[in-house]
Parts: structure tokens; C-alpha cells; sequence
């Protein structure tokens, strides 16, 4: 008999009250389902064709150049310098790479060491919902209470009178994701200089996940909130070569920040992972030097498999909610006649051969999704036509 079962305490009361609070991450599940049932998987948001060639053999070389030991903790003199050298091109924005750039593994793990740094126990952190399915628990392990204002479909717009409300004096943050994932919508100025104003009355932190910056449709333009009069000491920008290179497995990110800030992140950040691949490093510096040509072809690119895949949802039945960024879809279940958006997304995976997220997994409130799935576009055209295939065996209710 083990000591909990001698002294008659439960195993799981000796658990973390922290982790009961939260469920494992539901797209992942969804991966893990499509791989069980040989589903099509247009749950998870990784693309499924070739990196960059440039990109991968600047890892081979740094591989065969040995470049396999520690990098420095808070990231590789190249990347930052790479990294403060595109941002002064494509926003004008001067920052310091020796002060304040975190190197991080994956924007993930920026994002929890940006929360761990700034956040106090009692603090409140604001986020939008839907909401990438991180944030919740990233607000849960850092201690801080969380708070949701609702963006509405079609158009994903906030209540400026919600969000005043939402602010208070134990605001320490707000988590701005933009373009936004899950629903694709770009925050635009306006939005953002309201979201300085409260931050500014509320001495609150903005902190700003632009993993999806150079996937942009319909006139959309991305405004990184740092570059907004009044926001560079107030904004923590998080980012990463995931996405926009097509190396989501690599789990190379950044945070940049004040230098305060930046300190405080690359203490948590050291004790957390002590640092990301160090031949990785090396080659996201070579990709970030990469022509303004790539990225304006990588959002055509994505433009082309977002109408397509807009396509192919509308004729298989779902209602569609058009996104301006990223690139997901959320939409709209109704017609099928299916309970919950869960036993849906079952019935999908399992008789369809489509893997997708279940809206609910992007709420507080799991009712407030129930009609809704999310699908991914970051796909090859082979993928996209299997697709098609298979939801043509779909039937509305």
C-alpha cells in the first residue's frame, strides 16, 4: 500500500488546483482523431506542403557547421538582429536587439513567459472570444483572473461599451490577437487606438500575438498595436517563423518589449526552456531577410486556398464567415440539424473523413460555440480537393 492510500488521501488532491481547471488542447485532440480515422485534417493549423527550400538549407548548414550547442538563453545575435532588422522595414519601428528581443521556443511559450513575467496573483488579464484556445489556461498557470469581451459574427466586432467595462483597476493586460485565429478577423486602427485609450487610463500592458501578420485578404491591412502613438512601452509583441514559413514544428518565437519588460521575460523564459534550437535560430535569420516578393506571394497564395476552401464549404452546406486574416473559417452548423458543434465534429471525423475544431473550444462559455466549427486553409491543393471529395458525402438535415 503507497503512502496517499495508507494515510487515506485521494492521488489527485496532491494534483495542481491549476491543471484541474483546464482540459488538454482540443485541436490537438481533433489531429489525433483525424490520424485515428484517416480523416482529412482541417483542424490543426499547420500547413501541409514543402517549406521554403532556403530556409531548410540554411538548417542544414547550420547543422553541418556544428551550430548544435547552446544558443545564448534569450536568442542568437543573428536572429535578433534579423528580427529588429525586418520589423524597422516592414513597420518603421526601431527596436533594440540587445535589450529588447526574447528568443523564445515558439510563440507559445513567448506568450506564457510574457504572462508569467507580467503577471501578479489577482491581476486581471483581458482577452477577446472566440479565442485561440491557449490564452485561458496561459491566464490560469500565470495566476491571473481572466476576463472575455465577445466579438459577434459576421464581422467579428467588438462593444466598445463591453470592453470599457471590461477594464479596472486590477486590469494588468489585454491579449490582442490580430489577425485573429480562430475567426480571421484584422483589428483595425480605430479598434486598436480604442484598446490604447483604456489601456492608458488603466496603466494596462497589450499584449499582441501577430503570428498571422503576412496573411491578409480583401484590402486588409495588419497595424501592429506597437506602432501606435501611445503604445510602443505599453505592447508586448509576440511572433514566430511558424507561420509564416512553414515550420510550425521548429518552435521558434519571439517577444519584443521595453527593456523592463524584456528582462523580466528572458528570466521566466530561461528558467522555462533556457532556449530554442540554436541551428533553427540560424536559419529563421536567413528567412526573415527573405524579399518583400515572398511575402506578398504568400498571401496571394493563401487568398487563392482561402476562396477555394470558402468554396467548398458553402456548396457542402455550412455558412460561412468570411476571414480577412490568417487562415481559418469559422462557420456556422445550423443546417445540419446536429445538437452541440462536439458530436458534430465526431460525426465528422469518424463518418466523413473531416477533421475540424469544435467552436465550443474557443469560448468561455461552451454553449456560446455549439453551432459553429472552425476549419483550416493551410493546405496543399491535394488536400483541398480530398476535401471536396468527402464532403460530398454530406447531407444537410
Amino acid at each position: 500500500m503507497n503512502a496517499p492510500e495508507a494515510e487515506g488521501i485521494s492521488t489527485n488532491a496532491r494534483l495542481s488546483i491549476k491543471a484541474s481547471q483546464f482540459t488538454e488542447s482540443v485541436i490537438r485532440e481533433m489531429t489525433r482523431l483525424a490520424i485515428a480515422h484517416d480523416a482529412v485534417n482541417l483542424s490543426q493549423g499547420f500547413p501541409d506542403f514543402p517549406a521554403p527550400a532556403e530556409i531548410k538549407e540554411a538548417a542544414r548548414e547550420a547543422i553541418a557547421a556544428d551550430i548544435n550547442q547552446y544558443a545564448i538563453t534569450w536568442g542568437a545575435k543573428s536572429l535578433r538582429n534579423a528580427i529588429a532588422q525586418k520589423v524597422e522595414r516592414q513597420q518603421g519601428m526601431v527596436i533594440d536587439p540587445e535589450r529588447e528581443i526574447t528568443v523564445c521556443c515558439g510563440a507559445t511559450e513567448a506568450m506564457i513567459s510574457t504572462m508569467m513575467a507580467l503577471i501578479n496573483p489577482g491581476d486581471e488579464v483581458i482577452a477577446f472570444e472566440p479565442f485561440y484556445e491557449n490564452y485561458g489556461p496561459d491566464a490560469i498557470l500565470s495566476g491571473a483572473t481572466p476576463r472575455f469581451v465577445k466579438l459577434r459574427p459576421p464581422d467579428w466586432r467588438f462593444d466598445p461599451d463591453e470592453l470599457k467595462a471590461a477594464f479596472g483597476p486590477a486590469t494588468k493586460a489585454i491579449i490582442l490577437n490580430t489577425p485573429n485565429n480562430p475567426t480571421g478577423k484584422v483589428f483595425e486602427r480605430a479598434e486598436i487606438e480604442q484598446i490604447r485609450d483604456l489601456c492608458d487610463r488603466w496603466n494596462a500592458y497589450v499584449i499582441t500575438d501577430e503570428i498571422y501578420e503576412h496573411m491578409l485578404y480583401d484590402g486588409a491591412v495588419h497595424v501592429s498595436p506597437a506602432t501606435v502613438e501611445g503604445l510602443r512601452e505599453r505592447t508586448i509583441t509576440i511572433n514566430a517563423l511558424s507561420k509564416t514559413y512553414s515550420v510550425t514544428g521548429w518552435r521558434v518565437g519571439w517577444a519584443i518589449a521595453p527593456p523592463e519588460v524584456t528582462s523580466a521575460i528572458r528570466k521566466v523564459h530561461d528558467f522555462l526552456t533556457v532556449g530554442a534550437a540554436a541551428p533553427l535560430q540560424e536559419a529563421g535569420a536567413v528567412a526573415l531577410q527573405f524579399p518583400e516578393s515572398y511575402y506578398e506571394k504568400l498571401s496571394a497564395d493563401y487568398l487563392i486556398r482561402r476562396d477555394k476552401m470558402l468554396g467548398i464549404l458553402e456548396n457542402a452546406g455550412f455558412r460561412c464567415f468570411r476571414p480577412r486574416g490568417a487562415y481559418y473559417i469559422m462557420t456556422d452548423i445550423s443546417a445540419f440539424g446536429f445538437s452541440d458543434d462536439v458530436t458534430f465534429a465526431r460525426y465528422l471525423v469518424k463518418e466523413i473523413g473531416i477533421a475540424a475544431v469544435p467552436g465550443s473550444s474557443f469560448y468561455r462559455n461552451a454553449a456560446d460555440g455549439s453551432k459553429q466549427l472552425r476549419f483550416t486553409f493551410c493546405k496543399s491543393e491535394k488536400t483541398l480537393k480530398a476535401a471536396a471529395e468527402r464532403f460530398s458525402k454530406l447531407r444537410l438535415a
